[in-house]
């Protein structure tokens, strides 16, 4: 057998073979587009570890017959690029896919970015990191940004079947019976990482023995060796990953201590810490939030110490900040507000900043207008001054409603009620 991975390759040769990613691949979707039209442009994946970075850039070049390479911002140099940039001169164009493309330095930025205006070098960065936060402005402004979403259970398990039948590159000469059960934990446990899972089940057919039928019957037990995570104990009607957690979440959201551990063990048991601590931080702002404001650094401080001690002692920590949760007063008043405000722009409704608001920190601008007539709040004894700061289409627009279940959101809820009087 080759000895190659089995996620390398299953890897997709052509975009129509792309697991997932359907908002940006999928028929008439702006990756689909650029290769029809063969108008590439350079692009960042940016996205969770193992659900289609790599394979979406090595799908293009398959479907566009360019020369594809592979090269890494940290252990490659800038020689390897300069080999890169001489076979784009030669063949007129090259895909890079450059993976943690935002630990890109400034000598190779340099290099790459004369090849990236004149389109001789198809940049695909690759990165984990948010690039609007961490890739240099230089490189950003020169590719399309584009977010990839983690594969659901269906998808990951419409591409462990197809590796399992595929007798050319998979495993479809192995004769594996994986119960379904078993391909079940396979999707999901491996928390949308796809070359996780792939790599799991070859392990779990190469190191398992034949009946005397020549069958490899591949159980959840074996499941559970070969992804080193046990599966969750589903209940009677089968509740699944994601029902644990939304289980989870809604009884810290409605006080219920005894249920909260229940569903806190139910994923201990799992050994999902990643998704405990994300569902945990996004509970301590969602629904604690301004009624306790210390509740997401404290939340964030019992994750660090969870994770840093690591199960079996982790538990020890998480149950200490679930029944803090559990037992804080509750307020969803920051979420609304957010959504209430996205709602508007998304909807159109975003006017030009008023002119005494605008920049003014430079030559002439006084001149056009901006700043003008801008109160400074420091300088009156209140902290604040009777101004226009909304655009003049949203001016008497409220996204801030107080819940007064806390004793810090009463508190402030008393001073902005008093500055929408003044108003």
């Amino acid at each position: 057998m080759n000895e190659k991975p089995l996620a390398f390759r299953m890897r997709p040769r052509s975009i129509e073979e792309i697991v997932g990613q359907q908002h940006l691949v999928g028929k008439g979707k702006i990756i689909d587009r650029m290769v029809k039209a063969k108008m590439l442009s350079s692009m960042i994946l940016y996205g969770p570890p193992g659900i289609g970075k790599t394979s979406i850039a090595s799908a293009i070049a398959g479907s566009t017959k360019y020369a594809f390479r592979t090269l890494n911002a940290v252990t490659n140099n800038k020689k390897d690029m300069e080999i890169v940039a001489q076979e784009a001169k030669m063949s007129g164009k090259v895909i890079l896919l450059l993976d943690e493309v935002h630990r890109l330095d400034k000598a190779k930025q340099d290099f790459l970015l004369p090849y990236l205006e004149n389109g001789m070098i198809v940049l695909i960065g690759a990165t984990t990191s948010n690039p609007y936060h961490a890739i240099n402005p230089a490189i950003r402004s020169r590719c399309q940004i584009f977010e990839l979403k983690p594969l659901t259970p269906e998808e990951m398990k419409s591409a462990l079947t197809k590796a399992l039948a595929d007798e050319e590159r998979g495993l479809g000469k192995k004769e594996a019976a994986v119960e379904p059960a078993a391909l079940e934990h396979f999707a999901r446990a491996s928390n949308g990482d796809l070359r996780s899972a792939l790599n799991a089940l070859e392990l779990a057919v190469l190191s398992s023995e034949p009946d005397e039928n020549g069958i490899i019957s591949i159980g959840t037990g074996i499941a559970e060796e070969c992804l080193q995570k046990k599966s969750l104990a589903h209940d009677k009607d089968g509740d699944a990953h994601y029902d644990v957690l939304s289980g989870f979440q809604k009884s810290i959201r409605g006080s219920d201590v005894n249920a909260a551990l229940h569903y806190l063990g139910r994923l201990i048991e799992a050994g999902d810490l990643p998704s405990i601590s994300r569902r945990l931080l996004v509970i301590a702002y969602e629904d604690i939030g301004l009624a306790s404001p210390q509740a997401g650094p404290r939340t964030l401080a019992a994750i660090q110490t969870a994770e840093k001690i690591g199960f079996p002692e982790a538990r020890i920590p998480l149950s200490a900040i679930v029944i803090e949760l559990c037992l804080s007063p509750k307020s969803n008043s920051a979420i609304m507000a957010i959504d209430e405000a996205l709602k508007d722009i998304r909807a159109g409704s975003s006017g030009e900043v008023p002119d005494h608001l605008k920049d003014a920190h430079y030559k002439g601008a006084k001149e056009l207008g901006r700043g003008i007539e801008y109160q400074y709040p420091h300088n009156f004894e209140s902290g604040w001054v009777k101004q226009q700061y909304l655009p003049n289409t949203l001016k008497n627009k409220t996204y801030y409603q107080p819940k007064k279940t806390g004793k810090f959101e009463q508190a402030i809820a008393g001073i902005y009620d008093k500055i929408n009087k003044s108003k």
